[in-house]
């Protein structure tokens, strides 16, 4: 049973630390993203930082190697949600984030040293 439960913890992906990206926007321009990240089991905290400010992730959660969260910004008295989902390969996690507002956005982040 301990053989099992270690295989368990051994395929789940570790997410622990900083990641960082390029992410694109806006007329082909790309911002520098930071990720902190931390797992508690299943649930994931941290925040998502930018040009923007650092803002708290909510809903956070790491299935196998699929990471999901909710960043929710507020700006002049409006609330804008944006749903990460990232597929975690060692290293970096490709991410897809959908603002509600049009194509969601894909790219790739990659574990600050």
């Amino acid at each position: 049973m301990a053989l099992l439960c270690f295989s368990f913890v051994a395929s789940a992906a570790s997410i622990d630390g900083k990641w960082t990206a390029e992410v694109p926007g806006r007329g082909g321009n790309t911002q520098t993203t930071t990720f902190t990240l931390k797992s508690a089991g299943a649930a994931i905290e941290g925040s998502v930082a930018n040009m923007r400010g650092d803002t708290p992730i909510a809903e956070g959660k790491l299935d196998g190697d699929t990471l999901t969260f909710v960043v929710v910004r507020k700006f002049q008295d409006q609330e804008f949600k944006s749903t990460y989902t990232g597929k975690v390969k060692g290293d970096s996690i490709d991410f897809t984030v959908d603002n509600g507002r049009g194509t969601p956005v894909t790219f790739t982040a990659k574990k600050a040293g």
